[in-house]
Order: structure tokens, then C-alpha cells, then sequence
């Protein structure tokens, strides 16, 4: 189970927003993180506190395939991201780093700025508890649940080796 409050964006958030590329010399996610959404959300990095939700419409994640988009926004603290749709790529390269992503049109439509939501990752249930209402999302398999209880996919196979 998970809580935190909601930062939202709309459709068609690529890479490039996410984390500039003109921030890529550094692989630094501490350093990268301070401009995580800086081109879209000025206030990203002063706002957004651990835990929070990013929430956002379809297509999250086009663009360019750098694994750098899903380490910042993780390294910022946020906790999880709902979108109508994700790029299949940036899909991927979450769950390979440990960022919790799930999938929910109406989820994505209807939760607003600033609302307190719960997931349950087991079940996919997705609570906003601000305007009382419930979401049903496809809960993550018990893998991925694994993966991202490991943080990731590399700490996930070295923990399955080692056993």
C-alpha cells in the first residue's frame, strides 16, 4: 500500500520534459533531480515531497528511450506515476529502476492536483480519498511486485541468484 498527494500533468509528456537533455553530462540522480519537470513545472523541484503521485494523461514517457526519465523522477521522490497510457519504452525502464507505473484512464482523468490517493498494488485498487472514489487498474503480478519491492530489476536478480 502506498499514500501520497498528486502533482499532475496532462498528455504527451516526452523525455526531453521530464529531464532535459542538456542535463545528460551527469548520471548523477541527485544532481539530476534538481531539474526533473524544470521546463513544464518550474516549481517541480521545490514542490514535489517523498511520496508524492505524479499523475498524467496518455502517451507518458515519448520520446527518446533514456533510462534517465524514470531515475529522476524516482530520485525527486516520487513514488509511483498513474497515466492513461505509457511510451513502451519508458514503461520498461521503470520497472527495470523500481518506479511503481500503472496504467488507469479514469484514474488519470478524474484525481486533480494536490489529491491524497491510495494504491493497493496487490489488488490495483487505486483510492482518492479526497473525493471519496475508487479506481480499478491491473494490479502488478507478484514479479513485479518482487522487482519493485527489490528496487529494481538488477537488486531483484541478485537477490534470486543469491538464494
Amino acid at each position: 500500500m502506498m499514500n501520497g498527494n498528486v502533482i499532475k500533468y496532462g498528455d504527451n509528456i516526452d523525455t526531453d520534459v521530464i529531464i532535459p537533455a542538456r542535463y545528460l553530462s551527469t548520471s548523477e540522480p541527485r544532481e539530476l533531480m534538481l531539474h526533473c519537470m524544470e521546463d513544464l513545472d518550474k516549481n517541480f523541484s521545490s514542490k514535489v515531497k517523498s511520496g508524492d503521485i505524479m499523475v498524467a494523461g496518455k502517451n507518458f514517457g515519448c520520446g527518446s528511450s533514456r533510462e534517465h526519465a524514470p531515475i529522476v523522477i524516482k530520485a525527486a521522490g516520487i513514488s509511483c506515476v498513474i497515466a492513461e497510457t505509457f511510451a513502451r519504452i519508458f514503461y520498461r525502464n521503470a520497472i527495470n529502476i523500481g518506479l511503481p507505473i500503472m496504467e488507469c484512464p479514469e484514474a488519470a482523468e478524474d484525481i486533480e492536483e494536490g489529491n491524497d490517493i491510495s494504491i493497493n498494488f496487490s489488488t490495483g485498487v487505486i483510492t482518492n480519498r479526497t473525493k471519496d472514489k475508487t479506481y480499478s487498474a491491473a494490479p502488478f503480478p507478484e514479479f513485479m511486485q518482487k522487482v519493485m519491492e527489490s528496487d529494481g530489476f538488477i537488486n531483484y536478480l541478485k537477490k534470486e541468484v543469491g538464494k
